[in-house]
């Protein structure tokens, strides 16, 4: 247990991996949420009556 923790590997794996959780929370936009992705869409139906 004790070469798999000194290893480069391990090291290497632990440092990619602290980076990479560094960054997903330095580079998120922080108004993600609040900015809409695009115009809502509406779909009007024709009003149309019924031949009854």
């Amino acid at each position: 247990m004790s070469n798999i923790l000194t290893s480069d590997l391990f090291r290497n794996f632990l440092g990619g991996f602290a980076i990479g959780a560094i960054a997903l929370f330095a580079l998120q936009p922080r108004d993600a949420d609040a900015l809409p992705q695009g115009a809502p869409m509406t779909i009007e139906a024709p009003l149309e009556s019924p031949a009854a």
